[in-house]
């Protein structure tokens, strides 16, 4: 793994707990003063001790190693608000509605943050019966790719899986559609939110300040 529990994690968790060192020895099966040497950074708890130590604070392994508390918290339920998580080993792509402790391969992902798309990552929408055609201009090789498109709704996420070699387009259903997602694999995620009125795969960044002024203006007109 690319981290391990530190003793300030162990302390504030315990303290958080309500915990002494005593009583935190005790349910673990260690001494107090293996556990003041945890804390002090003067020695860590071996691997097979992880579980009892994070049973014992009512965490899981995955919240001890990432030295932070997972929420439950629904999040209204609401997919726009949900997080991606993209393995830079294998490429998995990991969806949470709210807080989470992600890690794949042995390293701790945090969520990918999104970059509205821009001059390098060229993004064009048509409207094809009660799809949105996708294309995005960008290389496919197997060195600098994009690896998914998805269009994300208040309830929902529809994503379309690409490779290397292949095309950079999709299609995805209209309904509800409040924003498109794509990733490359070099750069991020990035983000278009479509408008009424605007979509049009033919033109799209050849004025960008007139496409701005046009979809602030969609936006009024359509809320």
């Amino acid at each position: 793994m690319n981290s391990y529990v530190t003793g300030t994690v162990i302390r504030q968790l315990r303290e958080k707990k309500g915990l002494t060192q005593a009583a935190l020895a005790e349910r673990i099966h260690v001494s107090a003063k293996t556990v003041s040497k945890w804390e002090t950074g003067r020695g860590y708890p071996d691997i097979s001790l992880l579980e009892p130590v994070a049973e014992a604070f009512g965490v899981s392994v995955a919240e001890l190693l990432s030295g932070r508390a997972v929420s439950n918290r629904n999040v209204s339920a609401n997919m726009l608000r949900s997080r991606i998580y993209v393995c830079p080993v294998c490429g998995n792509v990991i969806q949470a509605m709210g807080e989470a402790a992600v890690s794949c391969h042995g390293i701790q992902l945090a969520p990918c943050e999104e970059e509205p798309s821009n001059e390098d990552h060229k993004i064009f929408l048509e409207r094809s019966g009660d799809e949105y055609y996708i294309r995005i201009d960008h290389e496919m090789t197997k060195k600098h790719y994009i690896s998914f498109i998805a269009g994300v709704s208040d309830d929902r996420m529809e994503m379309v899986r690409l490779y290397p070699e292949g095309n950079a387009e999709a299609r995805v259903r209209i309904r509800g559609v409040r924003k498109i997602l794509f990733y490359c694999n070099r750069d991020g995620l990035f983000r278009i939110d479509p408008v009424k009125g605007i979509d049009d795969r033919e033109r799209c960044y050849e004025d960008i300040e007139e496409r701005r002024e046009l979809e602030q203006a969609a936006a009024l007109l359509f809320g």
